[in-house]
């Protein structure tokens, strides 16, 4: 991150306000690095290193091996996948603030206590709790036609009427930016930019509401954020700022929103009746820590990490269903084949990070003074297909020290180490503060084909690949948990 960047999240940060973590968020989606591979050797990182450290990081083949093969071949063969699908079953999707999500977290915690492992923690924090209720949009020019519609997080209601307005099409912030005001107050205003990559193409999600309210329009929609539709609209969190009217805001399908775009670039009148209603309070819920203590210096957390709340559609499978779940075993594998590393393995289930990151946001507040014994932090939040490597944020000397790891996993394809300095979304709130941390990198490149839609269900998860991630996570955390040396900072 750039000097800028930093001073505004460390002042966003220190506000400790619930709206800091909404613009926070903006703030990571818009600014998520360019990734850039770091070599495989390097004589940087063998000066770096010294060659004691990395034969002693070689001589853990043998227990990788031993962790795939209890994974991949033995008593654990599948069993990632079959709880997994079991949860997601039972609970559906899990909104921040519900009951559904309160239950699941029992779940997690039962599930746990019968493996044997009992160094359970949950932490209590306020998350907001938004309910989708009525949503329907009616093209009622030039034809009539009913568009597909899921509101975005925490957008407001519309009078029971509905909103009826001329629509305005803008294909980026740019385009927006020069209009007159007079071409949009009063009007509908349809952000329909073409997907790039999430973190270009997110921004319209999270601030169009905002943007085009300061320009007077009554609601707005963006195209759904996806490179790939059967006209499903895609959901997620928007942001509203301080000093703006607040206005209506959905997601549209591609298809719909190319319709709209094709009459509206040939002088047709388009226009929409929009009737969203829902309602917004703030519940109680909580973090999960599950501790396998450490042998040497259990003070020392390597934490593997996912969230557990969902959105509101689908079964929250994918996001993120599987990152907890390969978080979840991590520990119990460890535990069923008697691995102690020398630091505690931490496992945490983030609570509502759907709506703001606000669970992660609250353990990092709430252990601010505990961070340096964060020896690495690690989080599965984009997908648990075939897993790839780590994309890690921290020194020189971190990376090089991970590079040496993922050595191991070269026979599974999994040893590229991508560079950014977002990994992850939870773990970015710990991360900017300096401590080491990355995100499963994996063979993702369908995943935002079924992120926050009706789409995200166990039919996109495969056994075969859960169980590599799965073997992976925990070798990995295994391996960075008992080495010799801390990953620097």
């Amino acid at each position: 991150m750039d000097s800028t960047l930093i001073t505004t999240l460390q002042y966003l940060w220190g506000s400790g306000e619930m709206y800091s973590v909404g613009c926070f968020l903006i703030l990571f989606i818009i600014t998520i690095s360019e990734p850039k591979s770091l070599p495989k050797t390097s004589d940087k990182c063998r000066a770096l290193l010294g060659d004691d450290l990395i034969n002693e990081i070689s001589s853990y083949q043998n227990i990788k091996e031993d962790i795939f093969n209890y994974v991949l071949e033995g008593e654990f063969k599948s069993k990632t996948y079959d709880e997994l699908e079991k949860f997601v079953d039972k609970f559906g999707s899990r909104m921040s603030g519900s009951q559904v999500l309160e239950d699941s977290i029992d779940y997690m915690i039962k599930l746990t206590q019968d493996e044997d492992l009992n160094d359970i923690v949950t932490e209590e924090l306020e998350v907001p709790h938004w309910v989708r209720e009525q949503e329907k949009i009616t093209m009622l020019e030039p034809r009539s036609k009913n568009i597909a519609v899921l509101g975005l997080g925490r957008s407001i209601s519309t009078p029971p009427e509905g909103v009826t307005s001329d629509v305005v099409v803008f294909s980026s912030f740019e385009e927006f930016d020069n209009a007159p005001i007079e071409d949009v107050e009063g009007k509908i205003v349809l952000f329909n930019a073409i997907y790039t990559t999430y973190g270009e193409t997110a921004s319209y999600r999270t601030q169009g509401a905002a943007r085009a309210a300061e320009k007077g329009a009554v609601a707005s929609l963006v195209r759904s954020i996806t490179p790939f539709s059967i006209n499903s609209p895609h959901t997620g969190s928007q942001y509203y700022s301080e000093n703006v009217t607040k206005i209506p805001t959905a997601a549209i399908t591609l298809e719909d929103a190319d319709l709209i775009n094709r009459f509206y670039n040939r002088g047709e009148k388009v226009v929409l009746n929009i009737k969203m209603q829902s309602s917004f309070e703030t519940k109680t819920s909580r973090n999960t820590l599950i501790d396998l203590k450490g042998t040497k210096n259990p003070e020392k957390l390597v934490i593997v990490s996912g969230h557990i709340d969902s959105w509101d559609v689908g079964q929250g499978a994918m996001d993120d269903g599987g990152g907890l779940f390969v978080s979840w075993a991590a520990p119990i594998i460890l535990k069923r084949l008697n691995l102690r590393p020398k630091r505690t393995v931490r496992a945490i289930f983030w609570t509502a990070e759907e709506l703001g990151l606000i669970g992660a946001s609250a353990y990092a507040e709430k252990h601010k003074n505990e961070s340096h014994n964060i020896n690495f932090i690690m989080e599965s939040d984009e997908g648990t297909f075939a897993p790839r490597g780590l994309s890690m944020a921290g020194t020189q000397e971190a990376r090089c020290i991970i590079a040496e790891i993922l050595k191991l996993f070269e026979s599974i394809n999994a040893s590229t180490l991508v560079e950014t300095d977002s990994p992850g979304s939870d773990i970015t709130v710990i991360v900017q503060e300096g401590v080491p941390g990355a995100s499963l990198h994996n063979a993702n490149e369908n995943y935002f084909w079924f992120h926050h839609t009706e789409g995200d269900t166990m039919n996109v998860e495969n056994p075969e690949e859960l169980d590599l991630c799965t073997a992976f996570w925990t070798a990995v955390a295994y391996i960075i948990a008992d080495i010799s040396v801390d990953i620097p900072r």
